[in-house]
């Protein structure tokens, strides 16, 4: 980490000492996804270019509206920012995957157009990109505004996926990142049109041995309604599993043979005693046996996959 990131707190910097932040050299495109942000679209665009332009680096602003049915378009384009566009309602990832696209510099920084994340985070996470793939805006206990019965799903969510990824992921959808673009691009392919992408990003990232560090933030109250819908957690965890299928298929594979595998010793002790053998033994440890196969079979597809 860089000494001057460390003695200052990236989110309470004042003016003076974002200057002296070690930025020099880097260069950022901001990519803000919007859908129905009227109210706070321009608000969030002047925040994030009140706290990039006293570093004196190049850096843009892309708002990438969502066909959105309100002023969105209007009021990004009030606030000066570069705007790209979705003809029909896409989603969140269809619009962060425009906006990465069009971007221009070798950094890139998303953040939501809601006034959840403060822009003033945004100096300090660049200057430990440097020594990063990816900077995580982390929410921690300040994620106050999370609906009280959703949040043991979200701590069910980031266990499981803690689990799968081999470790500790403190925040598993944080909408505040910074890139490197060059390690971004290659997942593109691979990361959903909808709210999973950043889900699908951290997994990405850890699976395949990525730097990725957390930084504290502040999580604010959102400016309008939330776009997550309660079936997203489903499609969390079915995203959770085909991403390490993926990526760490022996993680999962193994695990469940393992099961069936348990099953079918017990059964045959238990069969033991009748001198009989059952076809509930037999079928537990052929199913055992074709898990670990398919597993030893997707590892190899990953692996080949992976290649450089």
């Amino acid at each position: 980490m860089n000494k001057i990131a460390e003695r200052i707190d990236p989110g309470n910097a004042t003016s003076g000492e974002i200057s002296k932040l070690d930025t020099s050299g880097m260069s950022l495109s901001v990519v803000i996804p919007a859908y129905n942000e009227e109210k706070s679209v321009r608000g969030t665009v002047e925040d994030v270019r009140t706290h990039l332009e006293p570093l004196g680096i190049p850096y843009e602003i892309i708002v990438v509206d969502d066909a959105s049915e309100d002023n969105t378009r209007a009021e990004a384009q009030a606030s000066g920012a570069t705007i790209a566009f979705n003809d029909v309602n896409s989603g969140y990832g269809a619009s962060l995957k425009r906006g990465v696209r069009m971007a221009q510099h070798d950094y890139i920084a998303i953040l939501d157009a809601d006034s959840t994340y403060p822009a003033r985070y945004l100096p300090g996470m660049l200057a430990l990109c440097r020594d990063q793939d990816m900077v995580v805006g982390d929410r921690g206990a300040a994620m106050k505004n999370v609906p009280l019965l959703r949040r043991p799903a979200k701590k069910l969510l980031f266990a499981f996926a803690s689990f799968l990824a081999e470790r500790k992921i403190n925040d598993l959808n944080s909408g505040l990142r910074v890139f490197r673009k060059s390690e971004l691009i290659p997942f593109l392919p691979l990361l959903p049109q909808n709210f999973s992408f950043t889900t699908t990003i951290t997994l990405c990232m850890t699976s395949n041995g990525k730097r990725m560090i957390y930084t504290p933030i502040e999580y604010g109250k959102r400016v309008g309604k939330s776009k997550i819908r309660p079936v997203d957690f489903l499609n969390f965890i079915i995203l959770i599993l085909r991403i390490s299928t993926l990526f760490n298929p022996l993680r999962v594979f193994i695990p469940l043979g393992l099961m069936f595998f348990a099953l079918g010793m017990v059964k045959f002790i238990i069969d033991l005693t009748y001198w009989n053998l059952s076809g509930t033994t037999v079928f537990a440890f052929l199913a055992a046996i074709m898990i670990w196969s398919l597993g030893l079979i997707a590892d190899m597809i990953s692996r080949l996959h992976l290649r450089p």
